[in-house]
Order: C-alpha cells, then structure tokens, then sequence
C-alpha cells in the first residue's frame, strides 16, 4: 500500500500512509479467487473495491450502505455476535495473525506501527500463551540438536577429553 485517501470535511485528500511509508498488507491464499475476480477487467492503478459510481469508497458511506447491513444480518442469524465497528476487524486481523503464530515484528508490519512495542502495548495480552509453545519449540530443537544430551551429563564426565598436559587443575572445573 503506498497511497491512502481521508476525508476530511467530506473532501477526498489522497496522499501517503498515515505513517508515509509504503506497507505491504498480507492476505491468505484462500482470498485469491475472490481478488482475481474482482480486479478481473481492471487496469494497474484502478480501485480494487469502488462505490456505486466506480469511485472511491467513502468511509461514512461504506459503514451506512454496507458494515452495518451487513452487522445487522449477522447479528440477526446470531443474536450473540458482539456489535463491533470496522476497525474493530483491525484487531481481529492482528488476533488472528498472531494465533496463527506471526512473530510481534510481522504484526507490527502489518498493522503499520511505528515500533514492535506499540504492537505489544495494544496486544501483549495476546503473546502470552507462546509460552507454552515456545518451551515445546525449544524442546524439539534441543532433541533434534541432541542439547539435552549435552546438559544432562554427569558433573564428574568432561565433555571433552583432553590429553593430561591440556587439563586444567581440578579446582577450576571439567571440561
């Protein structure tokens, strides 16, 4: 993504990210065919997503005409389905990249945060289950790097032989 467009007093002003950097924003394969199809007909440059008069889609309309319709089908079908906004999907879509095991620093690509600490400030709540999976990521490395062979020896067996003259005194450890 290199360009954004605001609206501000229901003017469009388009110009760069609100961090004037380009960023490239990821999606799952799964959304190929929909994309394709939709960008079918359509020339580098144009709009992937467009309003009814092919122009840009603007923020009060698209939560009018299509977020809250949409919500309300939803909500409908499910009365339980909590009332949530269009940036509330922001961070489902970081939620979601980090149970799929995306590292703090993917995410804070993603999001567009200046730092991994801002993406940890807002999501750190997130992270906290790695825990497990981290002691279970580090076990399988160590078994298939024999490291707990290494750590587990006995005090008294040195890790290494060394001739007799190479030793060193008995006060300063085995080797």
């Amino acid at each position: 993504m290199a360009e954004a467009v605001t609206e501000p007093r229901g003017a469009l002003v388009f110009g760069t990210t609100k961090t004037h950097e380009r960023r490239s924003v990821p999606y799952p394969r799964l959304l190929d065919e929909l994309l394709r199809a939709r960008c079918a007909r359509k020339q580098p440059g144009d709009l992937v997503f467009t309003g009814p008069d092919g122009g840009v889609v603007r923020s009060s309309n698209f939560r009018y005409r299509w977020f809250d319709p949409a919500l309300t089908r939803i909500r409908e079908a499910d009365p339980d389905f909590p009332r949530i906004t269009p940036h509330d999907l922001r961070h489902s879509a970081a939620s979601l990249a980090i149970a799929a095991g995306a590292n703090v620093k993917a995410v804070q690509r993603m999001l567009g945060h200046a730092s991994a600490a801002m993406t940890l400030d807002v999501y750190a709540d997130l992270f906290d289950d790695d825990l497990d999976s981290v002691a279970a990521a580090l076990d399988d490395h160590a078994a298939a790097a024999g490291v707990g062979k290494l750590w587990a020896r006995p005090l008294d067996k040195p890790l290494v032989n060394l001739p007799e003259d190479k030793k060193p005194p008995d006060d300063q450890g085995s080797y």
